[in-house]
């Protein structure tokens, strides 16, 4: 038999009654007045097809039917409830998936550190985190593959909002024992003829648009390009090279002991950005997380920063 005019309401009142034992008890629990109640038990039962209670005048039992039903009508109420809590916690960011896409070095600093602090306010928000190359972010998050992407600046189209973050500075990063640590800051014009490693298409465009406006004479390019920013640092800690990327990947280089040196005349800024789509709607767990990823990224930035420039002091003190 079909239930599918039996409400809620009749399933909380047949285990409330079935609770207290009593109709007029049940009323006072969900603010009803007996009658209605009894109108609401009347009516569950025509659909059911069997008396829920035998009822006597001091007192209001289950049935055997009634006992036998009472499982079923529980689980119902009790998968409503979750359904419930499950869509307040959607429509208030507090549950859900949320795919973010970012390149090695953001993937595996920033990104774990925003995530553990998130999910001290929202542990019911899953993060997962897509390793994406800094030339497919764009792509990545246009196509759906993923929700939001975290990345260095890129042209993005009329199908993604570009929001900046923070501004990093282009840095050198070499070995302690390279001629140009020496130096406190390099000029693009001190790295003719030093042997440069980049980290994939996107940093050796960036180095070619970083010197568009240098003289021919003053240029630079890179002698060798890999994949992987590990690679690169890899190479640059045993000096055979030194390698250039923005300021903020100093918590990984500084893993592979490579000390930082600012590039002047010109000095060049990157952006860390948030990219979203502009053609489709974020779900509300996204969405709280790209409120939230923005704002994080740039104390994020300051406190490497200051962290940076405690262990600089720390140092010239020694």
């Amino acid at each position: 038999m079909p239930l599918t005019r039996v409400t809620i309401r009749q399933y909380e009142t047949f285990l409330a009654i079935a609770d207290l034992h009593s109709i007029s008890a049940a009323a006072d629990r969900l603010g009803l007045t007996s009658s209605a109640i009894s109108q609401l038990l009347a009516e569950l039962e025509t659909e059911l097809g069997f008396r829920l209670f035998d009822r006597t005048t001091r007192r209001v039992n289950l049935s055997s039917a009634g006992r036998d039903f009472l499982p079923a009508a529980e689980t119902i109420l009790r998968h409503v409830r979750a359904a419930e809590q499950s869509a307040d916690d959607i429509r208030n960011h507090a549950a859900g998936t949320v795919r973010v896409g970012a390149p090695l070095v953001l993937a595996s600093t920033a990104l774990p550190a925003a995530i553990a602090q998130y999910a001290s306010h929202k542990p019911k928000v899953v993060i997962r985190i897509f390793d994406t190359v800094v030339e497919q972010l764009v792509e990545r998050v246009a196509n759906g593959d993923i929700d939001l992407a975290i990345g260095p600046d890129r042209p993005a189209g009329s199908r993604v909002s570009c929001e900046p973050s923070f501004d990093s500075a282009w840095v050198l990063w070499c070995a302690p024992g390279h001629p140009l640590a020496s130096h406190r800051q390099v000029r693009w014009q001190d790295l003719r003829g030093v042997p440069i490693v980049a980290t994939g298409r996107d940093h050796e465009r960036g180095v070619a648009q970083m010197l568009a406006d240098v003289p021919v004479a003053s240029r630079i390019m890179p002698v060798e390009v890999v994949d992987n920013v590990t690679t690169a640092f890899g190479l640059a800690s045993q000096g055979v090279a030194v390698t250039l990327a923005p300021a903020y990947v100093a918590q990984l280089a500084r893993t592979f002991g490579l000390v930082m040196r600012r590039i002047t005349d010109p000095e060049t800024i990157r952006q860390v950005c948030v990219y979203r789509p502009l053609e489709r709607s974020l779900s509300p767990s996204a969405e709280g997380f790209a409120a939230f990823i923005g704002a994080w990224l740039k104390r994020w930035d300051r406190d490497t920063q200051r962290h940076r420039e405690r262990a600089r002091s720390a140092r010239s003190v020694d």
